[in-house]
């Protein structure tokens, strides 16, 4: 019979080699024998063989248990990877620990939100994982507190799977205007609607069908609806989980690389709670948001501090610095016999005593967003009949805000003079014939993207009762104001309409650049200035009316 031993270094199964992909049958478990071999942890000076001895004698279930040959392959993995048992949870205990800490800790303080509720009540599995999957996509790169109305008023418009598969792309993104990250709405209605016209309306039931059988929905969001609507024992990594697991392990490598991007979906795997996984999933994410946050944690109200390599941390450099001979606390810490730990910051990223915790997980290193400048134009009829109108067009149904509505824009042009030549050429193709006169520039607007920052130099044109206004196109439409902030429009469009109320074109007879700052954005003068303005300043006479009086 071969014999088997716990299985220590089992998360690295996945990884055949050090850049490997990941596979789909690796097991999750630890324990800790006397061979810890080239990447073992310290306790100060002394080796923690005897601890590992410890953990060895306790009982595994045969679930965690692999052959003694394999084991011996994982070690070499290890080893070939530079990376120090230090990282890992060694054992069952710890998990077990973990687990019931977490969880305890999440029946007692998790918020109450809309969704939670609702995957608590809903007992028909569709809707159930329908109301997650709404969730799960609106959260993405959004805070709570804006997802919550979004979230309430889609769950009212369309309750069912069946009701967003048969709303139009307009009436989605109306809803959705304002949220940002437009085509996650897109790609929850093209997932409805295959879920409705080729599944007969039934979700997949685990991560692995929904991320292959419904378009937009990765590795996350799967993991997220299998587990909180189906209880399957998939775990999930996303940002507020990527803190924790750092943080929890002390990884401080970039999380963006494959190594640590394999690790940290191995460790959320080997952790997630069988019997409670969605809310093992929602309480490790509900931690990072509220408790391990991505500046000033909250390390006394941590339900795992205990079990946290970045507390123990900085616990060994408050004693380090304390003590007259540092590294004698009886404190952990990642020491690979050979060559730098994979999971470890690089030598060039020092520990910074100021950031404590934080200092993990490694911070990224943001490429600048790509700048783009446009022109673009407020065009109204404000004696339209039945009140003044707003001439708004519809963006192509691909690309950047596609399917929105926005103002008439044209690329920005190196000149204002160019640039209001072909403004002006792009409203008449719409409308027809405009008088070049009235073109006014009102000021600019700066909108960041995901991956642009867009300038828009705001211009507008009011036109009077003489003007003829041909039947427009299909993707073109004149909005009263209050159909203009109900339209599908991006918070972009909103900024440039402030910028025309503000500053209302009249009836301007060339086309000149306008000062954009206002009152409340003009740089104060400096005290000597104010003294020399008094001083400068002619005397105003007694009797003279004041600005009150002129203006009543």
């Amino acid at each position: 019979m071969t014999p088997r031993v716990s299985l220590q270094y089992s998360q690295w199964w996945i990884m055949k080699k050090p850049r490997a992909a990941v596979g789909s049958g690796g097991r999750r478990g630890k324990q800790a024998s006397s061979g810890e071999g080239r990447g073992r942890c310290v306790r100060g000076s002394r080796q923690a063989k005897s601890s590992g001895e410890e953990r060895g004698a306790r009982t595994i279930p045969e679930c965690l248990e692999v052959p003694a040959g394999l084991a011996r392959q994982q070690e070499e993995v290890v080893s070939q990877a530079s990376v120090s048992l230090y990282h890992l949870f060694r054992d069952v205990a710890e998990v077990t620990a973990f687990r019931k800490s977490l969880l305890s800790w999440y029946d007692r303080e998790k918020r109450d939100l809309p969704w939670r509720r609702l995957a608590e009540s809903e007992v028909d599995p569709d809707r159930r994982a329908y109301a997650v999957w709404v969730s799960e996509v609106m959260l993405q790169q959004t805070q709570v507190a804006t997802v919550i109305n979004y979230y309430t008023r889609w769950m009212q418009t369309w309750p069912t799977l069946r009701d967003l598969a048969s709303a139009s792309l307009e009436e989605v993104n109306q809803l959705w205007a304002g949220l940002g990250y437009y085509s996650r709405g897109r790609w929850l209605q093209t997932g409805a609607r295959k879920v409705v016209e080729e599944l007969g309306g039934h979700m997949p039931r685990t991560a692995e069908t929904l991320q292959r059988l419904l378009p937009g929905v990765g590795r996350y969001t799967a993991g997220a609806i299998a587990s909180i609507a189906f209880g399957q024992a998939a775990g999930v990594v996303d940002g507020n989980v990527v803190r924790v697991l750092c943080r929890v392990r002390a990884i401080g490598a970039d999380p963006r690389s494959t190594l640590v991007s394999q690790q940290l979906w191995s460790l959320a795997q080997q952790l997630v709670d069988p019997a409670r996984p969605g809310d093992f999933n929602q309480a490790a994410m509900e931690l990072g948001a509220t408790v391990c946050t991505p500046q000033h944690p909250l390390c006394s109200q941590c339900p795992v501090q205990s079990l946290c390599r970045a507390h123990q941390r900085v616990e060994r450099e408050q004693l380090s610095a304390s003590q007259s001979l540092p590294g004698t606390c009886d404190i952990e810490a990642c020491a690979p016999n050979t060559g730098q730990c994979q999971l470890c910051a690089p030598p060039t990223e020092p520990w910074d005593k100021t950031l404590g915790v934080a200092n993990f997980p490694r911070k990224a290193n943001r490429k600048p967003p790509r700048e783009e400048s446009s022109a673009i134009c407020v065009l109204e009829q404000p004696r339209a009949f039945g009140g003044a109108r707003l001439l708004l067009v519809q963006r192509p149904n691909s690309g950047l805000l596609a399917g929105l509505w926005e103002f008439p824009s044209v690329a920005a042009e190196p000149s204002e003079q160019l640039q209001c030549t072909a403004l002006l050429q792009e409203l008449q193709n719409w409308v027809g014939p405009l008088p070049a006169t009235r073109l006014q520039h009102l000021g600019e607007v700066v909108h960041s993207f995901s991956h642009i920052k867009l300038t828009y130099h705001v211009y507008g044109l009011a036109l009077d009762e003489q003007t003829p206004v041909t039947v427009l196109p299909a993707d073109a439409r004149w909005l009263t104001r209050e159909e203009f902030h109900a339209a599908a429009v991006s918070t972009a469009m909103k900024k440039v309409f402030r910028v025309y109320e503000g500053q209302r074109p009249g009836t301007c007879k060339a086309s000149k650049k306008s000062q954009v700052s206002t009152l409340s954005r003009r740089k104060k003068p400096s005290p000597g200035q104010q003294v020399l303005d008094n001083f400068l300043r002619p005397p105003i006479p007694a009797d003279a009316p004041s600005l009150d009086s002129t203006a009543q």
